[in-house]
């Protein structure tokens, strides 16, 4: 075998090898993969948290120009919950319930309003004489557009409960601070 065959097969090999490895990392839950929207291909920043029965994913993505979308997934851990519409007032509604909240503070401003990707439903509550608007039973998406306010630190706070029509709530969350480094390139979450 010539030195031109072993070489192009050393290159086939790691190529081969190096293909295994993303898909095997993609099968199990690997690396996030890159937005589609950011042109050069990097990874959209992400974290994660689960407090009182829900699982908050932070996201940061089409960041262009020191603006971008900050999105939060917010997954109801058990069958049959529900969250608060984002519309509910910061003490609910005869004191039931918590807005599902989003807002950022220090190097990183809101540049709009806090949007669901749901559709608001009203229920009734026994004890209560109005409608309370909630969200259909499981996850709900929000974004919010923002902006880098110079380099530094930053602060997401975010706000939510969740209930069952048949198990109750779980305990409100309220302010939960993420906190993240803004710089040149973009926004940063630190680890949790």
């Amino acid at each position: 075998m010539n030195v031109s065959t072993q070489a192009r097969r050393s290159r086939t090999v790691r190529v081969a090898a190096a293909l295994l490895t993303l898909a095997a990392l993609s099968a199990c839950g690997g690396p996030p993969a890159a937005d589609a929207a950011d042109p050069v291909g990097a990874a959209a920043p992400t974290t994660r948290f689960s407090e009182n029965g829900v699982t908050v994913t932070l996201s940061v993505s089409e960041w262009k120009a020191s603006e971008g979308t900050l999105t939060a997934v917010f997954t109801p851990e058990k069958k049959g919950f529900h969250l608060y519409s984002t519309e509910l007032p910061a003490t609910g509604i005869e004191g039931v319930g918590r807005p599902t909240a989003v807002a950022v503070s220090g190097a990183l401003k809101a540049k709009g309003a806090l949007k669901a990707a749901a559709d608001v439903r009203s229920i009734s509550v026994p004890g209560v004489d109005a409608q309370v608007p909630v969200y259909p039973d499981g996850p709900v998406t929000t974004t919010l557009p923002v902006r880098a306010d110079g380099n530094g630190e930053a602060t997401v706070l975010v706000g939510y409960a969740s209930c069952s029509t048949r198990d109750g709530c779980t305990i409100p969350v309220s302010d939960r601070p993420v906190r993240l480094r803004v710089s040149g390139d973009g926004p940063s979450f630190e680890a949790p």
